[in-house]
Protein backbone atom coordinates (compact mmCIF):
# COMPACT_ATOMS: atom_id res chain seq x y z
CA UNK A 1 0.00 0.00 0.00
CA UNK A 2 2.85 2.39 0.82
CA UNK A 3 4.41 2.00 -2.64
CA UNK A 4 1.04 2.55 -4.32
CA UNK A 5 0.37 5.68 -2.28
CA UNK A 6 3.85 7.18 -2.78
CA UNK A 7 3.67 6.57 -6.53
CA UNK A 8 0.21 8.10 -6.59
CA UNK A 9 1.39 11.26 -4.81
CA UNK A 10 4.35 11.62 -7.16
CA UNK A 11 2.08 11.35 -10.19
CA UNK A 12 -0.35 13.87 -8.73
CA UNK A 13 2.43 16.39 -8.20
CA UNK A 14 3.50 16.01 -11.84
CA UNK A 15 0.00 16.01 -13.37
CA UNK A 16 -1.11 19.14 -15.23
CA UNK A 17 -4.21 18.06 -17.15
CA UNK A 18 -7.21 15.76 -16.79
CA UNK A 19 -5.60 12.92 -18.74
CA UNK A 20 -2.60 12.82 -16.41
CA UNK A 21 -4.80 13.00 -13.30
CA UNK A 22 -6.91 10.16 -14.67
CA UNK A 23 -3.80 8.07 -15.27
CA UNK A 24 -2.58 8.71 -11.72
CA UNK A 25 -5.80 7.55 -10.08
CA UNK A 26 -6.29 4.67 -12.52
CA UNK A 27 -2.83 3.36 -11.68
CA UNK A 28 -3.39 3.65 -7.94
CA UNK A 29 -6.79 1.97 -8.18
CA UNK A 30 -5.34 -0.88 -10.24
CA UNK A 31 -2.62 -1.32 -7.63
CA UNK A 32 -5.39 -2.03 -5.12
CA UNK A 33 -7.29 -4.30 -7.54
CA UNK A 34 -9.98 -1.69 -8.15
CA UNK A 35 -10.86 -1.45 -11.82
CA UNK A 36 -12.85 1.75 -12.34
CA UNK A 37 -13.17 5.12 -10.64
CA UNK A 38 -14.92 8.44 -11.15
CA UNK A 39 -14.20 11.87 -9.68
CA UNK A 40 -17.12 14.27 -9.96
CA UNK A 41 -16.85 17.88 -8.78
CA UNK A 42 -20.10 19.80 -8.70
CA UNK A 43 -20.18 23.41 -9.96
CA UNK A 44 -21.14 26.29 -7.70
CA UNK A 45 -23.71 27.46 -10.25
CA UNK A 46 -26.45 24.97 -11.12
CA UNK A 47 -26.32 25.95 -14.77
CA UNK A 48 -22.59 25.20 -15.04
CA UNK A 49 -21.07 21.86 -16.00
CA UNK A 50 -19.52 19.53 -13.40
CA UNK A 51 -15.95 18.32 -13.75
CA UNK A 52 -15.75 14.59 -14.36
CA UNK A 53 -12.44 12.71 -14.43
CA UNK A 54 -12.90 8.98 -14.82
CA UNK A 55 -11.79 5.80 -16.51
CA UNK A 56 -15.40 4.74 -17.01
CA UNK A 57 -16.26 4.01 -20.67
CA UNK A 58 -16.35 7.25 -22.66
CA UNK A 59 -19.83 6.46 -23.98
CA UNK A 60 -21.17 6.30 -20.45
CA UNK A 61 -19.53 9.47 -19.14
CA UNK A 62 -20.65 11.43 -22.22
CA UNK A 63 -24.19 10.13 -21.79
CA UNK A 64 -24.14 10.88 -18.05
CA UNK A 65 -23.07 14.49 -18.59
CA UNK A 66 -25.35 15.07 -21.56
CA UNK A 67 -28.38 13.99 -19.51
CA UNK A 68 -27.15 15.95 -16.48
CA UNK A 69 -27.58 12.86 -14.35
CA UNK A 70 -25.47 14.41 -11.58
CA UNK A 71 -28.58 16.35 -10.57
CA UNK A 72 -30.63 13.20 -9.90
CA UNK A 73 -28.04 10.50 -9.23
CA UNK A 74 -28.92 9.08 -5.76
CA UNK A 75 -25.22 8.40 -5.10
CA UNK A 76 -24.28 12.04 -5.74
CA UNK A 77 -27.33 13.32 -3.87
CA UNK A 78 -26.21 11.38 -0.80
CA UNK A 79 -22.58 12.49 -1.26
CA UNK A 80 -23.63 16.14 -1.18
CA UNK A 81 -24.44 15.73 2.51
CA UNK A 82 -20.80 14.92 3.20
CA UNK A 83 -20.00 12.43 5.91
CA UNK A 84 -18.18 9.12 5.80
CA UNK A 85 -17.51 6.93 2.75
CA UNK A 86 -20.42 4.67 1.92
CA UNK A 87 -20.93 1.52 -0.09
CA UNK A 88 -23.88 1.19 -2.41
CA UNK A 89 -25.47 -1.37 -4.69
CA UNK A 90 -28.92 -2.85 -4.96
CA UNK A 91 -29.91 -0.97 -1.80
CA UNK A 92 -29.26 2.34 -3.53
CA UNK A 93 -31.39 1.22 -6.46
CA UNK A 94 -34.21 0.80 -3.99
CA UNK A 95 -33.77 4.44 -2.98
CA UNK A 96 -34.31 5.53 -6.59
CA UNK A 97 -37.86 6.83 -6.52
CA UNK A 98 -38.21 8.42 -9.95
CA UNK A 99 -38.27 6.89 -13.39
CA UNK A 100 -35.21 8.93 -14.34
CA UNK A 101 -33.24 7.49 -11.42
CA UNK A 102 -34.31 3.95 -12.27
CA UNK A 103 -33.29 4.58 -15.87
CA UNK A 104 -29.90 5.87 -14.67
CA UNK A 105 -29.18 2.66 -12.74
CA UNK A 106 -30.35 0.45 -15.61
CA UNK A 107 -28.15 2.29 -18.08
CA UNK A 108 -25.13 2.27 -15.74
CA UNK A 109 -25.52 -1.49 -15.34
CA UNK A 110 -25.08 -1.85 -19.10
CA UNK A 111 -21.56 -0.50 -18.59
CA UNK A 112 -20.86 -2.87 -15.65
CA UNK A 113 -21.43 -0.19 -13.00
CA UNK A 114 -23.68 -1.81 -10.42
CA UNK A 115 -22.10 -1.12 -7.05
CA UNK A 116 -19.32 0.91 -5.51
CA UNK A 117 -17.63 2.74 -2.69
CA UNK A 118 -18.22 6.51 -2.77
CA UNK A 119 -16.18 9.03 -0.81
CA UNK A 120 -17.90 12.41 -0.28
CA UNK A 121 -15.68 15.51 -0.22
CA UNK A 122 -16.82 18.89 1.07
CA UNK A 123 -13.76 21.13 1.32
CA UNK A 124 -13.24 24.34 3.29
CA UNK A 125 -14.23 26.41 0.26
CA UNK A 126 -17.59 24.71 0.12
CA UNK A 127 -16.73 22.74 -3.02
CA UNK A 128 -18.62 19.45 -3.19
CA UNK A 129 -17.06 16.46 -4.92
CA UNK A 130 -17.19 12.69 -4.78
CA UNK A 131 -14.81 9.90 -5.71
CA UNK A 132 -16.37 6.55 -6.54
CA UNK A 133 -14.67 3.20 -7.02
CA UNK A 134 -17.15 1.02 -8.88
CA UNK A 135 -17.56 -2.64 -9.72
CA UNK A 136 -19.81 -4.90 -11.74
CA UNK A 137 -20.94 -6.78 -8.65
CA UNK A 138 -20.23 -6.78 -4.90
CA UNK A 139 -17.87 -9.76 -5.10
CA UNK A 140 -15.79 -10.74 -2.05
CA UNK A 141 -12.58 -9.28 -3.50
CA UNK A 142 -14.11 -5.85 -4.05
CA UNK A 143 -15.75 -5.80 -0.63
CA UNK A 144 -12.49 -6.88 1.04
CA UNK A 145 -10.48 -4.12 -0.62
CA UNK A 146 -13.16 -1.49 0.06
CA UNK A 147 -13.23 -2.39 3.75
CA UNK A 148 -9.49 -2.88 4.25
CA UNK A 149 -8.38 0.30 2.48
CA UNK A 150 -11.33 2.59 3.14
CA UNK A 151 -9.30 5.15 5.12
CA UNK A 152 -6.45 5.08 2.61
CA UNK A 153 -8.88 5.53 -0.28
CA UNK A 154 -10.45 8.46 1.56
CA UNK A 155 -7.03 10.09 1.90
CA UNK A 156 -6.28 9.44 -1.77
CA UNK A 157 -9.59 10.97 -2.80
CA UNK A 158 -8.91 14.10 -0.75
CA UNK A 159 -5.39 14.49 -2.17
CA UNK A 160 -6.76 14.02 -5.68
CA UNK A 161 -9.41 16.69 -5.14
CA UNK A 162 -6.94 19.22 -3.73
CA UNK A 163 -4.48 18.77 -6.60
CA UNK A 164 -7.22 18.96 -9.24
CA UNK A 165 -8.69 22.08 -7.67
CA UNK A 166 -5.31 23.75 -7.43
CA UNK A 167 -4.05 22.87 -10.91
CA UNK A 168 -7.16 22.76 -13.07
CA UNK A 169 -9.46 25.39 -11.58
CA UNK A 170 -7.14 28.39 -11.82
CA UNK A 171 -7.13 31.17 -14.38
CA UNK A 172 -4.34 30.56 -16.93
CA UNK A 173 -5.05 33.66 -18.98
CA UNK A 174 -2.14 36.08 -19.34
CA UNK A 175 -2.74 39.45 -20.99
CA UNK A 176 -5.95 38.06 -22.47
CA UNK A 177 -4.20 34.98 -23.91
CA UNK A 178 -5.03 31.46 -22.70
CA UNK A 179 -2.04 29.20 -22.05
CA UNK A 180 -1.98 25.44 -21.63
CA UNK A 181 -1.43 24.10 -18.09
CA UNK A 182 2.16 23.14 -18.87
CA UNK A 183 2.98 26.46 -20.60
CA UNK A 184 1.59 28.37 -17.65
CA UNK A 185 3.42 26.21 -15.13
CA UNK A 186 6.77 26.64 -16.91
CA UNK A 187 6.22 30.38 -17.13
CA UNK A 188 5.42 30.53 -13.43
CA UNK A 189 8.72 28.86 -12.57
CA UNK A 190 10.56 31.18 -14.98
CA UNK A 191 9.04 34.11 -13.09
CA UNK A 192 10.66 32.70 -9.96
CA UNK A 193 14.07 32.91 -11.61
CA UNK A 194 14.32 29.29 -12.72
CA UNK A 195 16.13 28.37 -15.93
CA UNK A 196 14.80 25.86 -18.45
CA UNK A 197 17.13 23.29 -16.89
CA UNK A 198 15.82 24.05 -13.39
CA UNK A 199 12.23 23.83 -14.61
CA UNK A 200 12.93 20.50 -16.28
CA UNK A 201 14.30 19.07 -13.02
CA UNK A 202 11.38 20.41 -10.97
CA UNK A 203 8.69 19.11 -13.32
CA UNK A 204 10.40 15.85 -14.26
CA UNK A 205 10.63 16.70 -17.97
CA UNK A 206 13.54 17.28 -20.34
CA UNK A 207 15.20 20.66 -20.73
CA UNK A 208 14.12 20.64 -24.38
CA UNK A 209 10.49 20.12 -23.39
CA UNK A 210 10.64 22.94 -20.84
CA UNK A 211 12.17 25.27 -23.43
CA UNK A 212 9.50 24.19 -25.93
CA UNK A 213 6.66 25.21 -23.57
CA UNK A 214 8.35 28.52 -22.76
CA UNK A 215 8.80 29.26 -26.47
CA UNK A 216 5.13 28.45 -27.11
CA UNK A 217 4.10 30.80 -24.30
CA UNK A 218 6.23 33.61 -25.78
CA UNK A 219 4.73 33.09 -29.23
CA UNK A 220 1.17 33.14 -27.90
CA UNK A 221 1.87 36.30 -25.89
CA UNK A 222 3.50 37.96 -28.87
CA UNK A 223 6.84 38.66 -27.16
CA UNK A 224 10.42 37.81 -28.09
CA UNK A 225 12.08 37.21 -24.73
CA UNK A 226 11.38 35.20 -21.61
CA UNK A 227 11.66 38.35 -19.48
CA UNK A 228 8.92 40.03 -21.52
CA UNK A 229 6.66 37.01 -21.02
CA UNK A 230 7.42 37.02 -17.29
CA UNK A 231 6.57 40.73 -17.11
CA UNK A 232 3.16 40.05 -18.65
CA UNK A 233 2.60 37.22 -16.20
CA UNK A 234 3.59 39.41 -13.26
CA UNK A 235 1.06 42.05 -14.30
CA UNK A 236 -1.67 39.42 -14.53
CA UNK A 237 -4.13 39.27 -11.65
CA UNK A 238 -4.00 35.48 -11.77
CA UNK A 239 -0.34 35.36 -10.78
CA UNK A 240 0.86 35.47 -7.19
CA UNK A 241 4.57 35.21 -6.31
Amino acid sequence: MQVVFETFLEQLSESVDEAEFCEAMSGAAAGLELVTFAYLSLPHQRSAEPRLISNYPDRWTAHYLQNRYHKVDPVIVRAQSGGCPFRWGSDMRGAATSQVQQKLFDEAAEFSIRCGLTIPIVDRRGCISAVTFAADEPNPAFLRVAERYEQALQLMATCFHIHVRRKLSGNRTVDGVSLTPREYECLQWAARGKSAWDIACILGITRRTAAFHLDNAKKKLGVRTKNQAVALLASSRSFIL
